[in-house]
């Protein structure tokens, strides 16, 4: 690693900066990595980024602001979140950004994405399905539905395929919309407690207006309510007799449970990212787990600093609320996970196991074989994810805890 001294001259990535209060939120879109700043460490990067020998930039900002900064540690704490590229000419080892989804996808294609009119358009509709189910609410369909067909695998089957292509579209939406400001974005399966989503990163939207950002984050819940009226609309002039009746019908309830689901706003949901931009929060979800554990070391009479000891008032306001959802919507998840949610789940899974184990005519197993596929498919990638999130965290913990118990004590 190049040795940064007072005659260093480094060459910083490309980096995007805007103003946010009295600080600067500095990032790399193409990491997602932003970190806040005061006026004067914002001045010393852009000294930096012209090119100026580290004492020289001290010198000058010393000189303009009155202030003693030591820019040979300032970079080498750039160089830990990756925004340096070299140093005296020498590459910087640092990550490298994972390769965006839909790499073909340029800015100019999507564009479109974040002018008004468009925006217009989904309320106009969005409205349109509302008027629908006020004049007509029997238009909404019932869950018995789901159940369509005479073979559970036939309904189970259909509805995956209809939920996951309703998923892909509301991640490309978040996609198309980052993209059109410039941020790369990237679609990958993700764990919410028991619950095995599909996210996309679009951290690099950080560095951008907060009309953009709100478009961003909202886009996948706008095009579910928007597909969701089109379905109530189209509801309106169909028959339960038509053949087409059925998908409007899943179409309808699958993007009524998606939207229901970002409500849990504590599971970091597009609404999360809303409300933490909203309240002038950094790491709303972070913050709450600190003072979380904060508030759980005081009650087992452990000592520590507030995490929230520096937070200006609203902040603190916004992180409590938060910490309690935080609580009480993790502690809820998991007891309906226990109570409800494995049983279920054991009650589809054990005839049809009972009936691969015991035998039964082709289609009896056929049925039984594609229920368990499906099941474990499903329950095996959310392990596989979890482990990919929580797994090195957790190899530390036993590998610390070994260290202690196999490390020698002192005779007493």
């Amino acid at each position: 690693m190049p040795a940064v001294t007072g005659t260093s001259r480094v060459r910083m990535h490309r980096l995007r900066m805007r103003r946010d209060g009295t600080d600067w939120i500095v990032g790399r879109v193409e990491t997602g990595e932003f970190v806040s700043f005061p006026d004067i460490g914002k001045r010393v990067i852009e000294l930096l980024s012209d090119g100026g020998r580290i004492d020289a930039v001290a010198a000058r900002v010393s000189a303009e602001t009155g202030t003693a900064v030591d820019v040979a540690d300032f970079v080498t704490a750039l160089k830990d979140v990756g925004f340096v590229a070299e140093i005296d000419g020498r590459p910087v080892d640092d990550t490298r950004p994972h390769r965006p989804s839909l790499p073909w996808l340029r800015p100019r294609h999507v564009r479109w994405t974040l002018r008004p009119p468009v925006h217009a358009g989904l309320v106009a509709l969005i409205l349109c399905g509302l008027i629908a189910v006020a004049v007509r609410p029997e238009i909404i369909p019932s869950p018995s539905i789901m159940a369509w067909s005479e073979f559970g695998t036939v309904s189970l089957t259909t509805q995956l395929a209809i939920t996951w292509a309703l998923v892909m579209l509301h991640e490309l939406a978040h996609l198309c919309t980052a993209r059109a400001a410039g941020v790369p974005g990237r679609i990958a399966l993700g764990s919410r407690l028991q619950f095995l989503v599909v996210q996309t990163d679009v951290s690099g939207v950080w560095g951008e207006e907060k009309r953009v950002r709100m478009t961003v984050y909202l886009a996948g819940m706008a095009l579910d309510a928007a597909i969701m009226a089109a379905g109530l609309v189209a509801l309106t002039v169909v028959t339960p007799e038509e053949g087409v009746y059925t998908a409007l019908s899943i179409v309808v309830l699958t993007q009524i449970d998606a939207m229901s689901f970002q409500l849990l706003i504590f599971m970091r949901t597009d609404l999360y990212f809303v409300a933490q931009d909203l309240a002038g929060c950094r790491n709303l979800y972070g913050d709450g787990v600190a003072y979380g554990r904060f508030l759980i070391g005081r009650v087992f009479g452990r000592g520590g600093a507030n995490p929230l000891a520096g937070f200006s008032r609203r902040e603190r306001s916004a992180v409590r609320l938060y910490t309690l959802l935080l609580v009480l919507g993790t502690a809820v998840c998991l007891t309906v996970a226990v109570m409800i949610v494995l049983p279920a789940l054991a009650a589809i899974a054990m005839p049809a196991l009972g009936t691969l184990l015991n035998g039964g005519d082709g289609l009896a197993l056929l049925d039984a074989a594609t229920v368990v596929a499906v099941l474990v498919g499903v329950q095996g990638l959310w392990a596989r994810t979890w482990w990919r999130r929580h797994g090195p965290k957790i190899r530390r913990w036993f590998a610390s805890a070994a260290a202690v118990l196999v490390a020698p004590r002192p005779d007493r």
